[in-house]
């Protein structure tokens, strides 16, 4: 399958935003007034419409297991039905978290079309147990089994970081694709680990939406504050959604509640992220994000 290149346009279009605004600023009639973490927003053009907070269930995670996964099943059942039941709509998964099955036992009371269930596909050849990497053909069918579903919202490529990701990662795009056409899921994409990964996202079309790291600190990120602010706001312009992760810095920062403050606010105002991709251990740590999302 071929997708549409746009190289060029993304180097004229990053060059102008940083030209025009000495950084970049998002435009003031393009974001709203007040936030809530409940409000149903789109993923980009994807037609997935979910709650603006995102219940990540990946922190700490590797070897399909995360410190979420190791709190019990019980706990993290408990604590995911809080979630929804508080209005978070959004849960983000992956195949290295080992969090499929404990999701779709949280979430089996519930009618499914009232949620977005995000995944991705884990291609690194370290990372889970087993050594070998299927391709999307048989993981797909295996992931919803997994998550008790006929259809997954959306499913990435799990952490690009290299600029030739869209060649080395074809078979997987090509496969996903094939299940979108299909109706098995409703948007693909990709987690951008590194900033080379993250450039060329804005040089297909195959991108419906990106994982992209961004917190005004530069903090678990690479590039420059400023670089990857360019290119979401060049993805943004090309209504390709975003999924803000690392808004803490992986928790590097989480005590002070001035930068949580800071880089929410930077991920929601200058960013202009879709939705916020965060990881919680507990229903205070919700609460939390809840009101300071709120004092946007």
């Amino acid at each position: 399958m071929q997708y549409e290149i746009n190289r060029r346009n993304f180097v004229a279009g990053a060059a102008g935003i940083a030209v025009a605004t000495g950084g970049v600023s998002a435009q003031e009639t393009d974001i709203p007034k007040k936030y809530s973490a409940f409000d149903q927003v789109e993923i980009g053009q994807t037609g997935i419409k979910t709650s603006r907070l995102c219940f990540g269930t990946g922190v700490k995670s590797y070897n399909r297991t995360s410190k979420q996964v190791q709190m019990g099943r019980d706990n993290f059942i408990k604590l995911i039905r809080d979630a929804y039941e508080m209005g978070i709509r959004c849960f983000d998964a992956a195949d290295l978290y080992g969090s499929h099955e404990i999701l779709a036992e949280a979430l089996q009371s519930y009618p499914r079309d009232s949620y977005a269930l995000i995944t991705k596909i884990w291609w690194r050849p370290k990372g889970l147990p087993e050594t070998e990497r299927p391709g999307a053909g048989i993981l797909i069918p295996r992931f919803l089994k997994e998550l008790q579903t006929d259809y997954i919202d959306m499913v990435h490529v799990h952490c690009v970081n290299s600029e030739t990701w869209l060649v080395d990662q074809k078979s997987y795009m090509d496969d996903l694709e094939t299940f979108k056409q299909k109706g098995v899921i409703r948007a693909h994409g990709c987690s951008a680990h590194g900033f080379p990964g993250l450039k060329v996202c804005v040089d297909t079309s195959w991108v419906d939406a990106v994982h992209i790291r961004i917190n005004p600190f530069g903090k678990n990120m690479n590039g420059t504050v400023q670089e990857n602010l360019a290119v979401a706001r060049q993805l943004k312009a090309q209504n390709k959604g975003l999924v803000g992760m690392k808004i803490l810095g992986e928790g590097s920062f989480g005590d002070d509640k001035n930068m949580v403050n800071q880089s929410i606010a930077f991920a929601l105002k200058e960013a202009q992220v879709d939705v916020l991709n965060i990881g919680f251990m507990n229903m205070a740590e919700i609460e939390d994000i809840v009101a300071r999302i709120a004092g946007v």
